[in-house]
Protein backbone atom coordinates (compact mmCIF):
# COMPACT_ATOMS: atom_id res chain seq x y z
CA UNK A 1 0.00 0.00 0.00
CA UNK A 2 1.01 3.76 -0.30
CA UNK A 3 3.57 5.09 2.57
CA UNK A 4 0.36 7.75 3.52
CA UNK A 5 -1.96 4.34 4.57
CA UNK A 6 1.57 2.88 6.49
CA UNK A 7 1.43 6.19 8.35
CA UNK A 8 -1.67 6.42 9.35
CA UNK A 9 -1.56 3.07 10.44
CA UNK A 10 0.89 3.39 13.02
CA UNK A 11 -0.45 6.58 14.26
CA UNK A 12 -3.75 4.70 14.52
CA UNK A 13 -1.53 1.62 16.63
CA UNK A 14 0.08 4.58 18.10
CA UNK A 15 -3.17 5.11 19.93
CA UNK A 16 -3.18 1.95 21.10
CA UNK A 17 -0.79 2.97 23.83
CA UNK A 18 1.61 5.94 23.07
CA UNK A 19 1.78 7.71 25.95
CA UNK A 20 3.35 10.76 24.99
CA UNK A 21 4.32 12.57 21.89
CA UNK A 22 7.81 11.20 21.65
CA UNK A 23 6.32 7.49 21.75
CA UNK A 24 3.53 8.01 19.33
CA UNK A 25 6.24 9.17 16.95
CA UNK A 26 8.73 6.35 17.29
CA UNK A 27 5.42 3.99 17.20
CA UNK A 28 4.07 6.20 13.62
CA UNK A 29 7.68 6.07 11.88
CA UNK A 30 7.76 1.92 12.77
CA UNK A 31 5.47 1.93 10.55
CA UNK A 32 6.57 3.84 7.49
CA UNK A 33 10.30 2.63 8.03
CA UNK A 34 10.22 -0.71 5.52
CA UNK A 35 9.59 1.44 2.52
CA UNK A 36 13.15 2.93 2.63
CA UNK A 37 13.67 -0.39 0.30
CA UNK A 38 11.90 1.80 -1.85
CA UNK A 39 14.68 4.66 -2.57
CA UNK A 40 14.84 3.82 -5.80
CA UNK A 41 12.32 4.38 -7.50
CA UNK A 42 13.10 7.94 -8.97
CA UNK A 43 16.25 6.32 -10.14
CA UNK A 44 14.56 3.79 -11.70
CA UNK A 45 11.66 5.48 -13.65
CA UNK A 46 14.44 8.14 -14.60
CA UNK A 47 16.81 5.56 -16.40
CA UNK A 48 13.77 3.34 -17.69
CA UNK A 49 14.40 3.91 -21.40
CA UNK A 50 18.39 3.47 -21.33
CA UNK A 51 20.13 0.78 -22.52
CA UNK A 52 20.98 -0.57 -19.11
CA UNK A 53 18.34 0.96 -16.76
CA UNK A 54 19.27 1.51 -12.74
CA UNK A 55 16.65 -1.23 -11.64
CA UNK A 56 17.39 -0.63 -7.45
CA UNK A 57 13.20 -0.46 -7.23
CA UNK A 58 12.74 -3.84 -8.87
CA UNK A 59 15.25 -5.20 -6.84
CA UNK A 60 15.09 -3.96 -3.49
CA UNK A 61 11.69 -2.60 -2.67
CA UNK A 62 9.60 -5.15 -0.87
CA UNK A 63 13.20 -7.06 -0.21
CA UNK A 64 16.02 -4.76 2.29
CA UNK A 65 13.94 -4.12 4.64
CA UNK A 66 10.31 -5.86 4.50
CA UNK A 67 11.78 -8.25 7.13
CA UNK A 68 11.90 -9.61 10.36
CA UNK A 69 15.45 -8.95 11.40
CA UNK A 70 14.45 -5.41 9.91
CA UNK A 71 11.25 -5.57 12.45
CA UNK A 72 13.38 -6.58 15.69
CA UNK A 73 16.27 -3.84 14.62
CA UNK A 74 13.41 -1.43 14.45
CA UNK A 75 11.62 -2.80 17.68
CA UNK A 76 15.53 -2.18 19.16
CA UNK A 77 15.51 1.13 18.58
CA UNK A 78 12.37 2.27 19.60
CA UNK A 79 13.31 0.47 22.87
CA UNK A 80 15.91 2.63 23.35
CA UNK A 81 14.55 5.59 22.28
CA UNK A 82 11.34 5.43 23.80
CA UNK A 83 9.97 6.87 27.19
CA UNK A 84 8.17 3.62 27.73
CA UNK A 85 10.75 1.50 26.64
CA UNK A 86 8.83 -1.96 26.39
CA UNK A 87 5.45 -0.95 25.30
CA UNK A 88 6.44 1.07 22.69
CA UNK A 89 9.38 -1.44 21.05
CA UNK A 90 6.19 -3.99 21.19
CA UNK A 91 3.55 -1.62 19.88
CA UNK A 92 6.71 -0.33 17.19
CA UNK A 93 6.87 -3.82 16.09
CA UNK A 94 3.49 -4.32 15.91
CA UNK A 95 3.52 -1.38 13.80
CA UNK A 96 6.14 -2.65 11.27
CA UNK A 97 4.03 -5.91 11.24
CA UNK A 98 1.06 -3.99 10.42
CA UNK A 99 2.82 -2.40 7.26
CA UNK A 100 3.72 -5.99 6.13
CA UNK A 101 0.80 -7.17 6.42
CA UNK A 102 -0.79 -4.31 4.30
CA UNK A 103 1.39 -5.19 1.86
CA UNK A 104 0.86 -8.80 1.87
CA UNK A 105 -2.90 -7.74 1.21
CA UNK A 106 -2.98 -4.91 -0.84
CA UNK A 107 0.10 -4.63 -3.30
CA UNK A 108 -0.48 -6.41 -6.94
CA UNK A 109 1.27 -4.58 -9.38
CA UNK A 110 -0.37 -3.65 -12.87
CA UNK A 111 1.15 -6.75 -14.51
CA UNK A 112 -0.79 -8.63 -11.96
CA UNK A 113 2.61 -9.43 -10.44
CA UNK A 114 2.20 -10.56 -6.81
CA UNK A 115 4.54 -9.08 -4.07
CA UNK A 116 5.89 -11.89 -1.71
CA UNK A 117 7.41 -10.71 1.61
CA UNK A 118 10.99 -12.31 2.16
CA UNK A 119 10.40 -12.59 5.91
CA UNK A 120 13.70 -14.52 6.82
CA UNK A 121 16.00 -12.38 4.80
CA UNK A 122 18.91 -11.87 5.00
CA UNK A 123 19.32 -15.66 6.05
CA UNK A 124 17.12 -17.41 3.56
CA UNK A 125 15.05 -16.41 0.52
CA UNK A 126 13.39 -20.10 1.23
CA UNK A 127 10.18 -19.16 3.26
CA UNK A 128 8.39 -16.19 1.66
CA UNK A 129 4.89 -14.60 2.71
CA UNK A 130 2.25 -14.96 -0.36
CA UNK A 131 -1.37 -14.50 -0.50
CA UNK A 132 -3.23 -15.59 -3.54
CA UNK A 133 -6.31 -12.84 -2.94
CA UNK A 134 -3.99 -9.99 -3.26
CA UNK A 135 -5.65 -6.97 -5.03
CA UNK A 136 -3.88 -4.45 -6.96
CA UNK A 137 -2.43 -1.30 -5.03
CA UNK A 138 -5.03 1.08 -6.70
CA UNK A 139 -7.99 -0.66 -5.89
CA UNK A 140 -10.87 0.29 -4.45
CA UNK A 141 -10.12 -1.91 -1.32
CA UNK A 142 -7.25 0.45 -0.56
CA UNK A 143 -8.88 3.71 -1.26
CA UNK A 144 -11.86 2.18 1.07
CA UNK A 145 -8.96 0.73 3.89
CA UNK A 146 -7.32 4.57 3.08
CA UNK A 147 -10.71 7.01 3.63
CA UNK A 148 -11.73 4.74 6.96
CA UNK A 149 -8.42 4.78 8.41
CA UNK A 150 -8.33 8.97 7.87
CA UNK A 151 -11.71 9.36 9.01
CA UNK A 152 -10.60 7.66 12.79
CA UNK A 153 -7.91 9.90 12.44
CA UNK A 154 -9.86 12.66 12.81
CA UNK A 155 -12.15 11.47 15.45
CA UNK A 156 -9.34 10.05 17.50
CA UNK A 157 -7.38 13.63 16.95
CA UNK A 158 -11.04 15.41 18.02
CA UNK A 159 -11.59 13.51 20.69
CA UNK A 160 -8.10 13.04 22.39
CA UNK A 161 -6.31 16.34 21.79
CA UNK A 162 -3.71 15.40 19.81
CA UNK A 163 -2.88 14.35 15.71
CA UNK A 164 0.00 13.43 13.52
CA UNK A 165 0.63 17.10 13.35
CA UNK A 166 2.28 16.79 16.66
CA UNK A 167 4.93 14.62 15.01
CA UNK A 168 6.20 17.47 13.16
CA UNK A 169 4.81 20.72 14.89
CA UNK A 170 3.19 21.07 18.43
CA UNK A 171 1.52 24.36 16.96
CA UNK A 172 0.09 22.70 13.78
CA UNK A 173 -1.35 20.29 15.87
CA UNK A 174 -3.32 22.75 18.30
CA UNK A 175 -4.47 24.65 15.39
CA UNK A 176 -5.69 21.18 13.09
CA UNK A 177 -7.41 20.23 16.84
CA UNK A 178 -8.68 23.49 17.25
CA UNK A 179 -10.36 23.43 14.01
CA UNK A 180 -11.93 19.90 14.53
CA UNK A 181 -13.28 20.84 17.83
CA UNK A 182 -14.65 24.53 16.49
CA UNK A 183 -18.21 24.98 17.12
CA UNK A 184 -18.45 22.47 19.46
CA UNK A 185 -19.64 23.76 23.51
CA UNK A 186 -19.23 20.05 24.47
CA UNK A 187 -15.63 19.35 23.29
CA UNK A 188 -13.71 16.67 25.52
CA UNK A 189 -10.63 17.64 26.83
CA UNK A 190 -7.13 16.70 25.35
CA UNK A 191 -5.90 14.04 27.20
CA UNK A 192 -2.32 14.65 29.38
CA UNK A 193 0.92 12.48 28.79
CA UNK A 194 0.87 9.98 31.53
CA UNK A 195 4.58 10.38 32.03
CA UNK A 196 4.57 13.90 32.75
CA UNK A 197 4.00 14.60 36.27
CA UNK A 198 1.75 17.36 38.32
CA UNK A 199 3.86 20.48 39.31
CA UNK A 200 4.79 20.35 42.81
CA UNK A 201 2.19 22.54 45.18
CA UNK A 202 3.74 24.16 48.00
CA UNK A 203 2.41 21.35 50.11
CA UNK A 204 4.54 18.61 48.31
CA UNK A 205 7.71 20.87 48.52
CA UNK A 206 7.73 20.79 52.65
Amino acid sequence: MTPTAHFLSGWLVANCGGANRRDRAIITVAAVLPDLDGFGYFPEMLTQNRDVPIAWYSNWHHVLFHNGLSGLVCAGLALLLARKHWRTALLALAAFHVHLMMDLAGSKGPDGDHWAIPYLLPFTDAWQWTWSGQWALDSWANRLIGVAMLALTVLLARRRGFSPFEIVSAKADRAFVGLLRRGSSHAPQPEQDTDVKPPMNADTRR
